[in-house]
């Protein structure tokens, strides 16, 4: 592989600033396809030098890879990327990667496979263990939503604290750690459904019927209303996708 391009700039910015930058490029170029697993990444010194960076800046960089499983650091053979399975790709970072290029349809697939195992049990928990607070703060996000709808990053916002907070609403520990990687699923394929055209559909009144559900306490009102919202999502996703992808 070659390495990757310098950026347009030389300038070189502060320590954490300029890992996340190098991390970013090389995440990107992993998750695109352009280095894929079992390839071996540039040379430290080469990649250094072509990103123009030190090669401690370079090294914390891969290091931050390495956490997200997407490569391993081998004496003497370098650093490999490796088998997609091995990759946290429920970790924000890795989702924005994925989402900075062309997604891949089975990354979508699989998340849309994932909400729709865990969404429509947790709205059912929801309805069943939520406070008056989880309620509130639910409400809140609704509110955003409706007020700047789901076209800007504030209304992409409150849509992400909506599903945070109905997971939250559940007691459930385990689920309440996948509110981060719930939550910038959504943010990323509501992003993706836009790139070209405007929403097919205002998705806003399915997020109220689940709240309404979970307001009046109907676990089984609350599943179907989640079950309907993700697969109008999926729908959604698979229009704004070209005719011969199939998802």
């Amino acid at each position: 592989m070659t390495a990757l391009p310098a950026p347009a700039s030389s300038t070189r910015k502060p320590g954490r600033r300029l890992r996340g930058a190098v991390a970013n490029k090389l995440g990107i170029a992993i998750l695109s396809g352009e280095y894929r697993p079992g390839d071996v990444l540039t040379g430290e010194v080469a990649a250094a030098e072509a990103l123009d960076v030190s090669r401690g800046a370079y090294r914390e960089a891969v290091q931050v890879l390495t956490a997200k499983g997407l490569v391993e650091s081998r004496p003497k053979t370098g650093t490999h990327v490796l088998p997609r399975e091995r990759w946290n790709l429920l970790d924000p970072d890795v989702l924005a990667w994925a989402f900075a290029g062309e997604p891949d349809p089975r990354l979508i697939r699989s998340l849309f496979e994932l909400r729709l195992v865990i969404e429509p049990a947790a709205a059912a928990l929801a309805a069943e263990r939520r406070t008056r607070a989880d309620l509130t703060r639910m409400g809140e996000a609704l509110k955003g939503m409706r007020r700047h709808t789901l076209a800007t990053a504030e209304g992409r916002a409150a849509d992400r604290d909506f599903h945070d907070a109905l997971l939250h609403a559940t007691g459930n520990d385990a689920m309440v750690v996948l509110g981060a990687s719930i939550g910038a699923a959504v943010a990323w394929t509501t992003q993706f459904k836009q790139r070209t055209r405007a929403l097919p559909r205002d998705p806003i009144p399915d997020h109220a019927r689940v709240y309404d559900a979970i307001a009046a306490r109907d676990a089984a009102a609350a599943t179907a209303a989640m079950q309907v919202l993700v697969d109008l999502a999926l729908s959604d996703t698979r229009s704004a996708m070209p005719a011969e992808t199939p998802v």
